[in-house]
């Protein structure tokens, strides 16, 4: 048996799921390749719902993504809510390893273990969806020597992704999805063959997820250590050296994009803004309560602390309410909410 399968790799957010119905009724049941699909979902959402509706519209094979189940060509195979969808060889795993960018199941993730394993065997694709997720993997694929396609942002429901990728990586393919079948066919039937070696920055990224976890020896391989923490577990990040994307790691595994990290640092700021806004609240409660517990002489000393606390409140709420703390993130929530009426009873996020 080959030690490498074609493999075409896809990656979705917000919109996702009518993107990949159109998609996936272009493929037919003997493509000579394997489809493994990152669609982000909610931890509670129904994977075998979505892939009872793909079924519905391909003559591929769809499955829920099993661990360490083998790899059939002219199947799809979705990955599970809140797990990871890796490729090893020639069988999948399924696991439940750190969020990227947020995210589990990441397409970084899968992308990034499918350049590992099977390199110019591999077809990168992302559609619809907000924020960064799959940037980062498609140039995983392109250094490997795979070829990278994305959904033309200006029919995309929600062009994000996409336009990341485009500012970020050398894609080889813009297309709308209506021509996008016939090319994943074609470049199916042409994969591995101008083979190129798979850096090893690459496949020791894949190792480590694989592992779950890795050492800080190893991740000292990949980048040097800089003075930020990381917002999902609040250890040392790592700026990493390879490839033009850029993009920071924890030796727990957690990764970013800088625009992902940006975009984390910016809610946490958010959300410290509130807490102090809090405090601010309970120490006028306390001061105001002392005045009046106080001889007159304190009594107006309090007072003016109170009024001073009161002007400092003012201001910290109004920044707040005027979105200045939010930045762009606050254009992301409301965005990501008008989600719901399309997709949430799906689990979609």
């Amino acid at each position: 048996m080959d030690e490498h399968l074609n493999l075409i790799v896809i990656g979705t957010s917000a919109g996702g799921m009518p993107a990949l119905l159109q998609l996936v009724a272009q493929l037919p049941a003997t493509l000579p390749a394997a489809v493994l699909v990152v669609q982000h979902l909610s931890v509670d959402s129904s994977g075998e719902f979505l892939v009872e509706r793909l079924a519905q519209h391909t003559e591929l094979q769809c499955r829920l993504a099993m661990h360490q189940e083998p790899i059939r060509l002219g199947h799809l195979y979705l990955a599970p809510p809140d797990r990871h969808l890796l490729v090893k060889g020639l069988r999948l795993l399924v696991t439940k390893g750190p969020h990227e960018n947020h995210y589990r199941p990441a397409a970084d993730a899968l992308f990034r273990s499918a350049a590992a394993s099977h390199g110019s065997h591999v077809v990168g694709v992302v559609l619809t969806g907000m924020l960064h997720d799959g940037t980062a993997g498609l140039e995983f694929i392109k250094r490997a020597g795979g070829t990278t396609v994305v959904q033309d942002p200006t029919e995309a429901e929600f062009p994000s992704m996409p336009e990341s990728a485009l500012r970020n990586v050398d894609i080889d393919y813009t297309v709308p999805l209506s021509r996008m079948g016939p090319l994943l066919q074609q470049l199916a039937r042409e994969a591995g063959a101008a083979a190129a070696p798979i850096p090893d920055d690459i496949i020791l990224e894949a190792s480590i997820a694989e592992r779950v976890v890795g050492t800080v020896e190893e991740v000292n391989q990949l980048g040097h250590q800089v003075p930020l923490t990381c917002p999902e577990c609040g250890g040392s990040l790592w700026e990493m050296e390879h490839g033009h994307v850029h993009r920071y790691r924890c030796h727990t595994g957690h990764t970013f994009t800088a625009d992902a990290l940006m975009a984390a640092t910016q809610h946490q700021l958010e959300e410290s803004m509130w807490v102090a806004l809090r405090m601010l609240e309970e120490r006028k409660n306390l001061l105001a309560g002392m005045a009046r517990r106080h001889e007159t002489g304190n009594m107006r000393l309090q007072e003016e602390r109170v009024e001073e606390l009161k002007t400092h409140i003012d201001r910290l709420r109004q920044f707040l309410l005027n979105g200045t703390a939010g930045g762009p993130r606050a254009h992301v929530r409301n965005t990501t909410a008008q989600d719901g009426p399309t997709e949430q009873n799906n689990g979609l996020q």
